[in-house]
């Protein structure tokens, strides 16, 4: 059956998508806001985030437990989080059950009450998420490691710092809302059953009169880049390294995609196959690709022990490096599985789908069905990898590693 999508452009620039899922009983939804944590304040990181627990506390006519007895009462399982350009929304629910579920994210991001009395808590708890960072030395990684790799503010981490929280206020907070939280660049996008014409009347009354001016884009400066070392006194040492690829756009982006999977892409790719079967370096190791809007790169990270560090870093850069020399068609074909699966695993949740939709329009300003990811990736072969390895060679590495002792990267440097 072939997919079917809509599209719909509202007055005040907000997008409206949806693909028609017949053979489902639930409706799932994204709603995409241009309010991430790129556009904080300077010196008040993790406004985005503060912002996104305070206005879950009560929006319209409802308090905070109206709104969360609603929530409930409609069987809606959601999902706040906080990116880099956005803000994002999910809901999941029966079909019949997704227009009142919008009603009341519509007035959580057009009207939510702000009030004094819960702001605090909301900062607290994203104090409570930034402190436990402290105990998540993994975690810790990745984040800083993006921090260091993309341009300033776009990989700033979403958290904040300690000093960055205490200077938010609600008033702050409350303009920052007014600025940065309305229909220019919002995507509403829907998968699921659902009756299109339905959803885009109501769509219509929900979201047709807010108007406001769009938000500038933050002024971007040149990443960090280099080696950084986080002095932590354990019995692990965590290796993180990025390196340059390209956006979802780029033409290379498929190939992109499967040399991830070649590298790191299950139990039989280079990485698990050479450190943790052959040579027992590391506890866990993985790749995997990361895309902003103009800006991508490939993430790996590496747990392993003090001892072990060493021989895992330069390793690590070796196999990396390796892939553009070697790779065959035997690695591609099970790359292409691997990505297929994946792809299709995806495309049989309406969660998936409407996070895909939301993704697809930002990125490309058109969507994607399943059927033309799946001929896009059976069309890339070894030598496509090949040409994307040498066109975005590995190097110019980002690297943190969090542990007893810093590391030789010269390797990296090499």
């Amino acid at each position: 059956m072939a997919e079917q999508f809509y599209i719909e452009r509202l007055g005040g620039g907000m997008t409206l998508l949806g693909q028609r899922m017949e053979q489902v009983s639930s409706a799932a939804m994204t709603l995409v806001t241009p309010s991430g944590s790129a556009q904080d304040p300077p010196g008040r990181g993790g406004a985005a985030m503060v912002l996104c627990e305070w206005s879950l506390r009560g929006a319209g006519d409802r308090d905070t437990r109206q709104l969360n007895d609603a929530l409930d009462a409609l069987g809606c399982q959601h999902h706040e989080s906080v990116r880099s350009a956005h803000s994002l929304v999910n809901a999941a629910q029966l079909g019949r059950n997704l227009l009142p579920v919008l009603a009341i994210f519509a007035d959580v991001v057009r009207h939510p009450r702000l009030g004094e009395a819960t702001f605090a808590p909301s900062r607290a708890l994203v104090e409570q998420d930034l402190a436990t960072l402290a105990d998540e030395p993994a975690r810790r990684c990745s984040l800083k490691l993006r921090e260091r790799f993309y341009p300033h503010p776009l990989g700033r981490c979403a958290y904040g710092t300690p000093e960055s929280l205490d200077a938010i206020t609600p008033e702050m907070l409350r303009n920052h809302h007014a600025a940065h939280v309305g229909p220019d660049g919002t995507i509403l996008a829907v998968a699921g059953n659902f009756d299109w014409p339905t959803l885009r009347d109501r769509v219509e009354e929900l979201f047709g009169d807010w108007s406001a001016p769009p938000a500038e884009p933050p002024p971007l400066q040149d990443p960090p880049g280099g080696v950084m070392h986080v002095k932590k006194d354990s019995a692990q040492v965590h290796i993180g390294l990025a390196h340059r690829s390209v956006p979802i756009g780029h033409e290379r982006y498929y190939a992109a995609r499967m040399a991830e999977m070649a590298l790191s892409g299950g139990a039989s790719a280079r990485l698990h196959t050479e450190l943790r079967e052959k040579r027992g370096l590391v506890y866990h190791v993985a790749s995997h690709y990361h895309s902003l809007k103009d800006h991508a790169g490939m993430f790996t990270y590496a747990g392993t022990r003090p001892e072990l560090a060493q021989q895992t870093f330069d390793a690590i850069v070796g196999e990396i490096r390796r892939l553009g020399e070697d790779i065959d068609e035997g690695e591609i074909t099970r790359a292409r599985t691997q990505l297929k699966s994946a792809l299709i695993m995806q495309g049989e949740s309406t969660t998936a789908r409407a996070n895909a939709l939301a993704s697809d329009w930002y990125h490309l300003r058109r969507l994607r069905g399943l059927a033309e990811l799946s001929d896009a990736i059976d069309a890339v072969t070894a030598a496509d990898v090949v040409a994307y390895l040498r066109e975005r060679p590995a190097d110019a590495f980002t690297v943190l590693v969090i542990g007893p002792e810093p590391l030789d990267t010269s390797a990296a440097e090499a």
